[in-house]
């Protein structure tokens, strides 16, 4: 897989609103977002547990409807799922009774590819995220960071124009998560596509993006568009410079800052005096 096999979007938000639930569980997860991603950029968004992080998410990959405003990608409307945005969770969603190799070829066999096309395209898959020899090999026969980078290959198989990960190397340890981070970082570097990576890790947000949309408590609104200029391709050493220490203390104020302004106010006996915006 080269870069010129891969497309990059486009996209926007305008006066984006989202409410989950029903009736009188319903509620405002996203209130008023706006931002412009220019094609082939990397992106972060980055906030609390619960602020709409997720939400977002959903709504750029076309599983969740906007009560407001406007969400485009290149130009267009999100209507619904579609094969030009590929979505990575936290936890893998492979098929425990298929091999690697068949796992990642999956989405080309539901499009109608041939055999041979699709286990030569999933090799070359593969080979890019470090996983050649393992064509093989059972999902449970694999370490959970190994489990990701098929999971990754299985998405990327498919050139999406529009890569979105909800938290990917959550579930990992501080160093397969680092290894990780970098692996990811290659791969962009090479195909080029626009990354919308959720996480509310302010090292992994920095370390990774072009931006940052930082977002407070629920109801997640954009606070602040942070730009990120490290120099690329970024190694691990970046993180114990004195920049990236600036830039994390202000992404810090800025979630103690809204954390605090969210939390109810109490009485002398220790009563909220007002309902809390947001538990986080």
């Amino acid at each position: 897989m080269n870069a010129a096999a891969s497309t990059s979007s486009a996209v926007s938000a305008s006066n984006l609103s989202i409410h989950l639930g029903h009736g009188a569980d319903r509620f405002e997860a996203v209130q008023n977002v706006q931002f412009n991603i220019r094609s082939g950029e990397f992106i972060c968004i980055l906030g609390p547990s619960g602020c709409g992080k997720s939400t977002l998410l959903g709504a750029l990959a076309g599983h969740l409807q906007p009560s407001g405003g406007q969400l485009l990608v290149d130009g267009k409307p999100v209507g619904g799922p579609g094969p030009d945005r590929g979505m990575v969770f936290q936890q893998h969603t492979l098929f425990p009774w298929r091999n690697v190799i068949d796992n990642v070829a999956f989405g080309l066999k539901m499009r109608g590819v041939n055999r041979s096309q699709r286990l030569q395209q999933a090799h070359e898959i593969l080979q890019l995220v470090g996983l050649q020899g393992f064509e093989r090999r059972w999902p449970s026969q694999l370490s959970g960071g190994m489990q990701q980078r098929v999971e990754i290959a299985r998405v990327l198989i498919n050139h999406p124009s529009l890569l979105l990960m909800d938290e990917p190397f959550g579930a990992l340890d501080a160093q397969c998560r680092m290894e990780m981070q970098q692996l990811l970082l290659e791969i962009w570097g090479r195909i080029r596509t626009t990354v919308v990576f959720v996480t509310h890790d302010i090292d992994e947000a920095i370390f990774l993006a072009d931006r940052i949309l930082v977002m407070s408590p629920r109801p997640g609104r954009i606070i602040e568009d942070l730009r990120v200029d490290f120099a690329r391709p970024r190694d691990a050493e970046v993180v114990t410079t004195p920049e990236f220490m600036h830039l994390k203390r202000h992404c810090l104020e800025l979630l103690r800052h809204e954390q605090g302004r969210a939390l109810p106010r109490l009485s002398p006996l220790g009563i909220p005096t007002a309902e809390p915006q947001a538990i986080i």
